[in-house]
């Protein structure tokens, strides 16, 4: 789904340091810490947090399965309606 298909987006020209890739790697390491696999990087602990575990996997599971199966109409536009609306709050915080 591109910008296009929603509304003009807001953030044009804002930089992101984001991609689909460190999007998936960034929520692969949430599952690791919360998993005790790694250390959390705000405590330095390594501790295991089930829920938080679980969460996270089934996010990671939900997107590859909205990938592989494709999003029907609703999900589209709340998802379109959702990332304006967030957009145009953070540029209208940002002036």
């Amino acid at each position: 789904m591109s910008d296009k298909t929603c509304r003009e987006n807001p953030m044009k020209g804002v930089p992101l340091d984001i991609n689909f890739t460190t999007f998936i790697y960034s929520l692969s390491s949430s599952a690791m810490v919360t998993l005790g696999e790694a250390a959390d990087p705000t405590t330095g602990k390594v501790e295991f947090h089930p829920q938080m575990a679980k969460h996270t996997i089934d996010v990671l599971g939900m997107l590859k399965e909205k990938f592989d199966n494709g999003l029907d109409e609703d999900e589209r536009k709340l998802l379109c309606d959702i990332v304006y609306n967030l957009r145009m709050t953070y540029v209208n915080k940002n002036k």
